[in-house]
């Protein structure tokens, strides 16, 4: 049987208590406890040894991999009664405990999502393979023209690529960027193309130049990474969207490609879900949806983050 007293030094370590609190509810892998709790993989097994030591969680060989689960109590076993009354005091105690259980809960429907594999599987072949008449652009025009005619702002705008496909079917584009060169550059690609909808302005995403509830629909294509505080740059977004306003974040998946803050500027080295959904949670913003949507072939194989929450009323 095993002893209340290792197991109660074993459960001591609020990172054990969290994993413990997941299992507690669904097998999970190590890969999978590595996206809920943003820990590393070193880590999380060095963890489930001690806990495994301890006879608190025990394993399952499924394929190439193990999914983990809370160890099932003998019946003369002393420990179940206490450790439950740890995990229900812990689930109350921990901040994290109700953002893990959102996080895991995200991965358990990756896990049954098979559409999501099979477009995963042709992703890579999309830009090899010819197809006639089928490109990203043509798809992109026609679901612009489903969008609605709303006001939208594209923060971090850069030459004003996306606004330019964004003003065919817009009310309005605020196209806004921090570089002044990219502003002139923009201005002057709009007016080749005689769009006037579209109003360039320079500024800052953490001091968006826009007004209160002035915007329906807020873009950051490929840009929160290169805000200084993306929290701020969030916030900002809630404050210039009008009620039942969306934002759409597109970024890249964490990464450790270091050389991309030289090469491109980059402040921060992508975001993982939790961690998107959790700034996205602390902006104000509500049904928040996230998925990797995309994934480059070739090194240092960047990943697509999307994310779409809404402004409540």
């Amino acid at each position: 049987m095993p002893s209340i007293v290792k197991t109660l030094r074993t459960v001591a370590d609020p990172h054990r208590l969290r994993i413990l609190l997941l299992l507690k509810t669904e097998e999970l892998s190590v890969a999978e406890l590595q996206e809920i709790l943003s820990m590393g993989q070193s880590t999380i097994s060095t963890h489930l040894s001690q806990l495994k030591q301890a006879s608190l969680v025990e394993d399952r060989r499924t394929g190439k991999s193990s999914l983990y689960r809370l160890a099932t109590p003998s019946e003369s076993s002393a420990n179940s009664g206490p450790l439950d009354d740890i995990l229900a005091r812990a689930r109350a105690e921990i901040p994290e405990a109700q953002a893990d259980q959102a996080a895991m809960r995200r991965v358990l429907r990756k896990r049954q999502d098979k559409m999501r594999t099979f477009f995963d599987s042709v992703a890579g072949r999309l830009g090899k393979d010819y197809v006639p008449g089928k490109s990203w652009k043509s798809l992109a025009e026609a679901l612009l023209r489903l969008m609605p005619p709303l006001v939208v702002a594209d923060l971090g705008a850069g030459e004003g690529a996306f606004a330019l496909l964004l003003a065919q079917r817009a009310k309005k584009v605020i196209a806004v960027d921090s570089s002044a060169r990219m502003i002139d550059v923009g201005r002057d690609l709009a007016q080749r193309h005689d769009l006037k909808n579209i109003d360039y302005r320079l500024g800052d995403m953490e001091e968006i130049p826009i007004g209160p509830a002035e915007v329906d629909l807020v873009f950051f294509s490929q840009s929160l990474h290169h805000a200084l505080h993306p929290a701020r740059a969030l916030a900002e977004a809630f404050r210039i969207l009008a009620p039942s306003g969306r934002v759409v974040v597109l970024d890249l998946l964490k990464h450790r490609f270091e050389e991309a803050r030289d090469l491109y500027a980059d402040e921060w080295l992508g975001f993982s879900e939790s961690e998107l959904e959790s700034l996205l949670q602390s902006a104000g913003f509500s049904h928040i949806e996230t998925a990797v949507v995309d994934k480059e072939s070739e090194a240092p194989q960047f990943q697509t983050l999307l994310a779409v929450a809404n402004k409540s009323i």
